[in-house]
């Protein structure tokens, strides 16, 4: 591979996953906040406004890092890949215009309203601006979608005569169905995010017992949308996207379970490591015909192999393509076992004391963040060696007039900038944390009446 391209990519690589850190989790809190302000209209209840106005809080700093980072990456397009800006401009210029446009202004202008404007609303107004922050933030994330997956699976499009494609059908590229269920599949598993965090500062507050009313708020919130959502991400959205992966690239899907030679009845590796060289699982423990069925909904259905495709074809890391899958997974299992597991103590009125439980919440937070960037790895790699899958290669999308020098320097300063957004967002966050969510105003004691004096004659 070219020097330039490999830095290239690293580039693009590490400015999209630190971003996307960010997007991930308002993207998640998004419908948690309006949960909670819905519970404390229904219930009149300010224990739930007092917890929106601190999860809001979160939101805001979340917010602010995503557009501080995620503005480079626009410019990467012209810098870093030219070629790929020239050949699909007049396509996914389209998403990424209407996202900036209309998802990101809608929803920064009603998160104005929202952490500004709760004096100066209605109570049902202010849950409208927080509903609008929710809608924008979840179309923003759809117009992103919708460009990945042009990339993916390529459709409304025609050639011009310069080699270059432009839109054709400006609705089969808002309706791709690879758009579809990869929203649906992505917008779950930041969902999921949003849950494992507030269910992990919760348990904070449970833990040191401060702040254990919100505390319990903030774990039973977590607790329903994280075990809906966990369901959600492993059934039709996980399957759909599995679907769609074997009938359009299935050289991927071969690469995904490390699978060399086509078969029937094709097993599913649970664990295992491929080894390239021989073509093979070194210690597989695996399910029996069971990625036919998942696949093609039949046991003895025959999945190709990816000796069946051209070598030029495969994808060019099936090591750490097969690991990012296989991570996904896994810990999609995991959290709708820790999510199962909460509520059954929830039910059974044992949560409360179960801090052994709690620990598990406030440790498990980080592996969300790593369940989304696994699988946006395996989305990504699993493309490769196309950057427009079966038109445009990767290899012929960079700037070839920028040298990897060039890259080099500017990664290694995004690398520093980056370093003190991360350390700034820490200190933001935590000081949040430590403050914890307002406490009610303290109940007035009435004074004392006061005794009547009776003036007394002196003689």
């Amino acid at each position: 591979m070219d020097s330039a391209l490999l830095v290239h990519r690293l580039h693009f690589a590490f400015t999209v996953t630190f971003h996307y850190l960010f997007p991930m989790l308002t993207m998640g809190l998004a419908p948690l906040i309006v949960a909670l302000k819905t519970m404390a209209l229904w219930k009149k209840d300010e224990a739930y406004a007092r917890a929106a106005r601190f999860w809001a809080k979160i939101f805001g700093i979340n917010f602010v890092m995503g557009v501080v980072t995620g503005i480079p990456m626009e410019f990467q397009f012209g810098t870093n890949w030219s070629h790929f800006s020239r050949f699909a401009g007049g396509v996914i210029g389209q998403t990424l215009g209407m996202e900036g446009m209309f998802a990101f202004f809608l929803e920064s202008s009603f998160l104005g309203l929202f952490l500004y404007g709760e004096k100066r609303l209605s109570p049902k107004l202010h849950w409208l601006s927080a509903f609008m922050v929710f809608f924008g933030s979840w179309l923003s994330g759809y117009f992103i979608v919708c460009t990945d997956a042009w990339m993916q699976h390529p459709m409304g499009y025609f050639t011009s005569a310069d080699g270059s494609v432009a839109l054709s059908s400006f609705w089969s590229l808002v309706l791709n169905p690879w758009a579809v269920w990869q929203y649906a599949h992505n917008m779950c598993g930041a969902a999921i995010c949003g849950a494992f965090v507030m269910c992990a500062v919760g348990a904070y507050y449970l833990l040191s017992r401060e702040h254990v009313e919100q505390g319990k708020i903030f774990v039973k919130v977590g607790i329903v949308s994280g075990l809906l959502f966990s369901a959600l991400v492993m059934g039709p959205t996980g399957d759909k996207q599995g679907r769609l992966v074997t009938e359009y690239q299935p050289a991927t899907l071969a690469a995904m379970e490390a699978l060399w030679e086509t078969q029937p009845g094709a097993p599913l590796v649970i664990i295992g490591q491929p080894n390239t060289d021989e073509q093979k699982i070194d210690n597989p423990i695996y399910v029996p015909k069971m990625l036919s069925f998942l696949t093609y909904r039949r046991w003895n259905a025959e999945v190709k192999g990816l000796n069946s495709f051209p070598k030029e074809n495969w994808p060019q890391n099936i090591e750490l393509l097969y690991f990012s899958y296989h991570i996904m997974v896994g810990l999609g299992t995991i959290f709708l076992g820790i999510m199962v597991l909460c509520g059954l103590l929830w039910w059974r009125g044992a949560l409360w004391n179960a801090r052994w439980m709690q620990w598990i919440l406030l440790l498990a937070f980080p592996l969300p963040y790593i369940a989304n960037t696994a699988g946006w790895m395996t989305a990504e790699i699993g493309r490769q060696p196309w950057l427009v899958y079966g038109l445009l290669r990767t290899a012929q999308g960079y700037s070839k007039n920028v040298s990897a020098g060039n890259g080099w320097f500017t990664l290694l300063g995004f690398m520093g900038m980056y370093t003190l957004l991360a350390i700034l967002f820490i200190f933001l966050v935590h000081r949040e944390i430590a403050h914890g969510p307002e406490e009610p105003p303290a109940p007035v004691k009435p004074l004392a009446p006061t005794q009547k004096q009776v003036p007394v004659e002196v003689h």
